[in-house]
């Protein structure tokens, strides 16, 4: 079974220190919706901010796009997200509880012994459902099964005699078929009743940079291969298993399509130097363990009709691996469709040879809010403190500095004398015109330093009696908690070739 001590921890500290609250909390809450505190905007922000410089702003072949959340109905019609944007859904007809059904079956596989597996193979099935059941039994993956199929597999489990699958909110073993619903959420524009009014909440922020393709082209000076990216919302009316703002109905989206002329690019080479630097922004730029990650491929059912590959960058997260970045070649599926039913060119130009091409992409697409909550996670460490306590214990976010909400806590000594302070004051006014900073007075300078290390301030300042004279405070580093002296006039020059 999986830990989930460090998940319940995770979300006691964020919704404790203003990362991540529940929506709509003193309503009851609202399911699968989050707010996101003081320190989960500055997270957040400095995510995206570094993931924008880091894909836009710092490559020559890349532009940024900013669509509208909200898109005509044909946009989604002619992306078949309409007929085909939808997941398999059961219902526990004794609790009422309703759960994605791979994700209820892929749950229960993960929970059977070697030797149940082997007793389930023995059922007397047709040959499609036989070679489907010994594959989700093999991978532990249901994904891309048709409903029928889902259907057959879960009769079968819950007709195990011992060990039966269950309700995990009950543990009732009564179910519903398993049927389809849509994931758009549908608005209705105006107060034109019918369909003529009715637009979409966007489900993936891919599409506008597809409709949107051919004012890229004329209004800037791009040429293949390049990329659109975008940052923004998407809506899916998802059915999750909880696990914070691992998957949400509201979440952040940061889409790539890179944009190529298949055949004067090899498409391979262009996915591997992708799935490299998708590799290195996680490790290099967000810091995270690279033991932790794993790159998997979409099986054939799994993988969408119009893609020819698809992989899945997954952390171990601690409710198993999951889907962390997601990297597949679309081919010019997409463009071809708007093309189909706008009846616009999105076509480009070949300058050299004159030939017009609809060109192919490689489509990166990450959840932001999943890229926090592994940060949160991969950062979380509890170290023994010499400071005395009753646990004897220190909760350390070692976040990478580029990321922590604040760079650095500047402290007075003692809150209660004055010149501390004043002086300890003028530094934070002086620090925060370079530097995302907090100023601290409250209870003593242990419980301050145990308190931003929580919550992952790289570095804190202390001002005491000495400063008065010296005109230099003590500097204390979260990861090391080593203290040094730095003259109060190279603060700002220390801290920026920290963080450079």
């Amino acid at each position: 079974m999986a830990d989930l001590t460090l998940m319940d921890k995770i979300v006691s500290l964020a919704k404790r220190r203003g990362f991540i609250y529940p929506g709509s909390e003193i309503y009851g809450g609202l399911a699968n919706t989050y707010d996101y505190g003081p320190l989960g905007t500055e997270l957040l922000r400095n995510i995206k901010n570094l993931w924008w410089h880091y894909f836009v702003q710092s490559r020559s072949d890349m532009v940024g796009l900013d669509a509208s959340i909200i898109s005509h109905q044909k946009v989604w019609q002619a992306s078949g997200h309409v007929a085909g944007f939808a997941d398999a859904m059961i219902d526990c007809k004794n609790c009422k509880a309703r759960m994605r059904a791979d994700h209820l079956l892929e749950n229960y596989i993960e929970t059977l012994p070697e030797e149940e597996r082997k007793e389930l193979l023995h059922n007397n099935l047709d040959d499609e459902t036989d070679k489907s059941l010994v594959s989700a039994l093999g991978t532990g993956k249901v994904e891309g099964l048709s409903l029928e199929t889902l259907e057959k597999i879960r009769t079968i489990f819950s007709n195990k005699h011992n060990n039966p699958l269950r309700c995990p909110n009950c543990s009732k073993n009564d179910w519903t078929v398993i049927r389809r619903f849509n994931l758009l959420f549908p608005v209705q524009l105006g107060i034109v009743e019918g369909e003529g009014g009715m637009g979409y909440l966007r489900g993936e922020t891919a599409q506008g940079i597809f409709i949107n393709f051919r004012n890229v082209v004329d209004s800037t000076r791009v040429r293949l291969p390049f990329g659109i990216a975008q940052l923004g919302k998407s809506f899916r009316n998802e059915i999750t298993p909880g696990n914070s703002v691992f998957r949400t109905i509201e979440f952040e989206q940061g889409e790539i399509e890179y944009f190529f002329d298949h055949e004067a690019t090899n498409w391979e080479e262009l996915f591997n130097k992708w799935e490299n630097t998708m590799w290195d922004f996680v490790t290099k730029y967000l810091g995270i363990n690279p033991e932790q990650l794993r790159w998997r491929e979409h099986s054939d059912k799994e993988r969408s009709f119009y893609s020819t590959r698809t992989e899945d960058l997954e952390y171990n997260f601690p409710f198993g691996f999951k889907e962390l970045w997601g990297l597949a070649y679309r081919t010019n599926y997409d463009l071809t469709k708007h093309m189909d039913v706008s009846k616009k060119d999105l076509s480009i130009m070949d300058p050299q040879t004159g030939k017009k091409i609809v060109p192919h992409v490689i489509e990166p697409a990450v959840g932001i809010n999943r890229l926090l909550l592994m940060v949160l996670l991969d950062a979380y460490t509890e170290q023994a403190t010499s400071a005395g306590g009753s646990e004897g214990k220190r909760v350390v976010l070692n976040l990478h500095p580029k990321l922590a909400p604040y760079k650095v806590a500047i402290f007075p000594l003692l809150a209660n004398k004055e010149n501390l302070v004043e002086k300890a004051k003028g530094i934070y006014d002086e620090l925060k015109k370079h530097f995302m900073v907090t100023f601290d007075a409250r209870g003593n300078i242990g419980k301050r330093y145990l308190y931003q290390d929580e919550i992952g301030t790289p570095w804190c300042v202390t001002v005491d009696f000495d400063s008065l004279e010296d005109e230099a405070v003590t500097v204390r580093d979260r990861v090391t908690t080593k203290q040094e002296r730095v003259a109060i006039k190279d603060l700002a020059s220390y801290f920026s070739s920290k963080l450079a």
